[in-house]
């Protein structure tokens, strides 16, 4: 009992760290969502709810909160899919499979900001690399990120082929955890493939998917550098997720009350959503 006293100690500076830089971060930007203030003066007043009135009958929310479920909720399923169709390939022996490894994971070591800008370069109108291609094979030029959907399509794909990679490892992994027997029982029942897959493979696979889905869910619902890299800060380009959008209410407008607000509903968001999500993954994990 007194060692596990003593190991407790060393929980201390952790806990003080995320007090720091979480707990009181968060508690403060509540109590600046009261106020109108503007970021950079010292002087500010508390307005109560005007804030939160404010954001629900702000027209360009409904719109940031479509781009943002888009990029949740489609990045997601995309990375998931992708990822383990790749795992499940790269679970076989195979000449060169380490080398598809490495390609496949590649673009999650790149920062997203880079990865957002080398996109910009080359889907921009003017000296874009993909609009030199079509001009050199007899096409004309295109202004990919014109249109709205079409822009929010593409920050979906640049992020859906970024992040597939760790979909990949967390189900490689997963697939590794499962033990031959079940597999191999399953072949000497005449199952086939899509049958040993279906009924062996993707329930005990549940924890896996678990993990990956929460991780690429948030990493969507908060994304913000693709879309910083690739459209202006203005909600005029209706491509702004809430992190986007909060960004530009601070410092392009000077409404940090108001960005409070939208980080705060942003948090609720993500949080319910997690939890909605957690609760529905462990009703349908298997035990082996």
């Amino acid at each position: 009992m007194r060692n596990a006293n003593r190991l407790n100690i060393f929980y201390l500076p952790a806990l003080i760290l995320f007090c720091v830089f979480v707990v009181y971060p968060f508690i403060d930007g509540v109590r600046i969502s009261f106020t109108d203030w503007n970021g950079f003066l010292p002087d500010y007043e508390y307005i109560g709810w005007r804030n939160y009135k404010t954001f629900f009958q702000d027209s360009v929310i409904r719109r940031v909160l479509s781009n943002t479920i888009v990029y949740g909720f489609g990045s997601t399923f995309f990375q998931n899919i992708i990822g383990l169709s790749l795992a499940l390939f790269l679970d076989s022996k195979f000449h060169g499979r380490g080398i598809v490894r490495t390609v496949a994971y590649l673009p999650v070591m790149i920062a997203p900001l880079i990865m957002g800008y080398i996109m910009f370069f080359i889907l921009q109108f003017r000296g874009g690399a993909l609009n030199d291609m079509m001009i050199l094979f007899g096409g004309s030029r295109v202004d990919w990120l014109a249109q709205p959907n079409r822009t929010v399509a593409i920050i979906l794909i640049v992020n859906t082929l970024q992040y597939m990679g760790v979909s990949m490892v967390i189900y490689l992994a997963g697939l590794q955890n499962i033990p031959a027997m079940y597999k191999e029982a399953a072949m000497v029942d005449g199952v086939s493939p899509w049958g040993r897959f279906w009924y062996v493979t993707f329930p005990l696979l549940i924890p896996a998917i678990s993990s990956s889905v929460i991780i690429n869910l948030i990493g969507g619902l908060k994304l913000f550098d693709i879309i910083r890299a690739l459209t202006p800060p203005s909600p005029s380009t209706g491509a702004h997720s809430f992190t986007t959008y909060l960004t530009y209410s601070y410092f392009n407008v000077q409404k940090a009350g108001y960005s409070s607000t939208i980080g705060i509903f942003t948090f609720l968001l993500i949080l319910a959503i997690t939890v909605v999500t957690l609760k529905y993954f462990d009703g349908k994990e298997v035990t082996m």
